[in-house]
Parts: C-alpha cells; structure tokens; sequence
C-alpha cells in the first residue's frame, strides 16, 4: 500500500481552490421529497409512448437522433435535435437521480439537505471541474509543492525503509509516517520545523546506510522538505494519508 504526504492547503487564503473546495454544489439524498425544486433529474418517456407522440416520422424521428427504434425508455435530455426533444418533454415524466443542488437553495433550506445527506454523498465546487482546469490551477499556485503538479506527492511504500532509519536516530515524524497514515494525524504547521530538521539528519545518516539507500530515498527527502517549506510559509498543516 502507498502512503501519501499532503499539507492542508485550505488552511490558507492564498489557495486559489480553497473556495471552490469548501462550498459544496450538490448533495445526494436518499429521497428527495420537499426538495424537488433544486432537485436534478432526467426526463424519460417510453419508447411506444414516443412513436406514439411523433407519430408516422417516427423511423425518421429515430434515425437523425440516432435513437432504438424499438427501445423501451428514451432519455428525452439527450436528444440532440431540440425541436424533436421539445416534441417528447411535455410528454416525459420527471425521474430524480437523488442529486440535489445546493447552490440554488437559500442557505438555510442548503444546510438541511447537507446535513441529511452523507459525508462521502458532497461535491464541492473542486468536484465539479475538469482534470485539466484543476492542473492549470496547480501550476499557478505556490502551495503547489511538488513541482508544481499538486500539494500531495508520494512518500513510498508502506514497506518503506526509511522510517525504520529515522527511527534509529530517534526522528518521530518520519519514523512514524505509517502509524500517522493509519491514524490519519494532522501536524501543525509549527511542527514542519522538526520535519524539516528530520529531514537535515537524514540526510547526513542516510550515506551510512549505503550508496543505494541514498539514491532511493533522496527523492522522497526532497519532498519532504518541500511540502515542509510550503507549510512554514503558508502557515498549513500536513498530514501523511
């Protein structure tokens, strides 16, 4: 199993996602009832109920919309041709996917359909943005650590050597990076400073350890070091995940 160093970049003001990572847009609920207006759903009607509707075109209807012609439930929102969908909508029936937008409700009526929704059922507005617009927002950011492709990088293995190391010159963080991983314990930001001292130690042992040990885990010091430097600066915590 991989492990994984992170700092808490919204914990800072300067992070350019921190708004959009904290404010969610929508919620899934297991029902939906009093909240159909900020619901989301998807307009279906039967496909006899559709040949019914168009009528003698219906071959044409099918083919241009590349559509089943025989099939049983016709999605009416994925109907390119908007004057054939706007034929079947005042047909097609409302069908809630459990999604609700809590965006578009006043902020009372938004904290209701949070609090009754799970903590693994929230998008935040991050969630709902491209791969790609989330790396260009990385490449601009300072909090972006690891060279600029994010503020998490990779510490290793689970098998790791180096906490094993560490701990031989009594340096806890990085001695204890799994059990930190296991228990998910956030560091202060004021603790990036024994990290970073950590990381000086471990740099002046590591040779002691052999020529290969040095060129194995020089990579992970450097991030190390990194995502600690960031954290000082931008007043962050960090975590080991």
């Amino acid at each position: 199993m991989g492990i994984s160093m992170a700092i808490c970049e919204v914990d800072s003001d300067a992070s350019p996602c921190k708004v959009k990572k904290i404010s969610f847009v929508k919620v899934y609920l297991n029902d939906v009832k009093g909240y159909e207006q900020y619901a989301e759903f998807d307009s279906l009607i039967s496909g006899p109920e559709a040949k019914n509707v168009v009528g003698a075109e219906w071959e044409a209807f099918a083919k241009r919309n590349r559509l089943d012609p025989v099939a049983e439930v016709i999605y009416v929102d994925k109907i390119k041709n908007e004057a054939d969908r706007g034929k079947l909508l005042p047909s097609a029936k409302k069908n809630y996917t459990g999604w609700v937008f809590v965006d578009k409700a006043p902020s009372d009526v938004a904290r209701q359909m949070i609090s009754k929704s799970s903590p693994d059922d929230r998008l935040t507005g991050w969630d709902m943005i491209s791969f790609e617009e989330m790396g260009e927002t990385c490449k601009k950011c300072g909090l972006s650590w690891d060279k600029g492709r994010g503020c998490i990088g990779d510490f290793g293995p689970e098998s790791s050597k180096l906490p094993g190391f560490a701990s031989k010159h009594g340096l806890s963080i990085i001695a204890n990076v799994v059990e930190s991983s296991k228990s998910r314990k956030v560091f202060g930001n004021e603790d990036a400073n024994e990290l970073l001292r950590e990381v000086q130690v471990m740099r002046e042992k590591l040779p002691a350890e052999g020529k290969a040990m040095v060129h194995r885990y020089s990579g992970v010091l450097d991030r190390l070091e990194a995502m600690a430097n960031v954290a000082l600066k931008y007043r962050t915590s960090f975590y080991f995940v």
